[in-house]
């Protein structure tokens, strides 16, 4: 089957938000081509994965973020597209840089470009998970737990700095038995981590159908859906769960839309775990935070991102 490849030019700043909006009209694949990830990985011997483009080198400076549909359907959904990424940026802070947003098309063959984008995976360790695609076999090691995802459903497969630093965070503040929130879930990997690493019961939501029947999917996958619900929700709506540990990776303007309603959804003593800052939002989300009463315990950067570990109602 012929697809049609899409590829817009944007930073790294802006290319979770390009992505994510590809999301909403593709499920066939969205890939991030990011040279400050070459960089990240040559200096990172503990970080197992690719999935750039042979072509892409550490001097290339756009990021190339590239999502693939059907022919017959070309003419619709990559003007819809291209929309819905122009109204992200325009409705964006001025701090967030998207770059030129310039836009190439080509056919190609669907099992080419499914084949090689599956080869580039490889396993991901991030402490004690090991994020594993689906159609890989693995062998857990002593200590390990691995998170099984079919990386072509949705967004989240564990390479990207932003989850990556989330993974590894919630290994040092969640106990055995919390009840977790993953807010913005995509893929599902944090709320599954979470569950694989012994919390008792964890809450996933996504507003796009598409996440929420990826982290369905991938909880049934490891074997942990007895303890993950999965909701169709807009951040936190909808819901009264309580938390020990609650984590949102998603944009920083979004985390601070997020601040007035998720106080509520973490106890007290509770830990928030925040990712997907860049550095000209950071003081913006910490002071949101402060002011709904978050205390900040830890501040970990990575590639061009931060990530957040506040408590509530506790002194840094």
């Amino acid at each position: 089957m012929k697809y049609i490849e899409l590829t817009v030019h944007t930073t790294t700043e802006a290319s979770e938000l390009v992505a994510d909006a590809m999301w909403e009209f593709s499920p066939h694949g969205v890939t991030v081509c990011d040279a400050n990830d070459v960089i990240a990985l040559q200096k990172d011997s503990t970080v197992f994965w690719d999935y750039m483009d042979d072509g892409l080198t550490p001097t290339e400076k756009d990021v190339l973020v590239k999502c693939y549909v059907e022919p017959d359907r070309a003419g619709e959904l990559v003007p819809a597209i291209m929309k819905e990424i122009e109204m992200r940026r325009d409705n964006a802070s001025d701090f967030l840089r998207f770059g030129t947003l310039e836009d190439t098309k080509r056919e190609i063959e669907g099992d080419d470009w499914i084949d090689v984008w599956k080869k580039h995976f490889r396993p991901i360790h991030l402490g004690k998970i090991v994020v594993v695609p689906e159609w890989i076999g693995y062998e857990k090691r002593a200590g390990e737990e691995t998170v099984l995802l079919d990386s072509n459903m949705a967004f989240g497969t564990g390479e990207h700095e932003t989850t990556s630093m989330c993974v590894e965070l919630m290994q040092k503040y969640l106990k055995a038995g919390d009840t977790c929130i993953d807010v913005g879930c995509g893929s599902g990997i944090l709320g599954i981590s979470a569950a694989k690493l012994g919390a008792g019961e964890c809450y996933l939501s996504d507003l796009d159908p598409v996440a929420v029947e990826s982290a369905k999917h991938n909880a049934e996958k490891n074997g942990v859906a007895d303890r993950v619900t999965v909701a169709g929700a807009n951040l936190l709506e909808g819901t009264y769960v309580r938390a020990e540990l609650a984590l949102a990776n998603i944009t920083a303007e979004v985390l601070i839309l997020l601040a007035p309603s998720v106080v509520g959804h973490v106890k007290e003593n509770g830990v928030l775990i925040l990712s997907g800052i860049i550095r000209e939002r950071l003081e913006a989300v910490k002071d949101v935070y402060q002011k709904v009463g978050f205390n900040l315990l830890e501040e970990r950067e990575k590639g061009s991102w931060f990530a957040l570990v506040l408590r509530k109602g506790a002194h840094s």
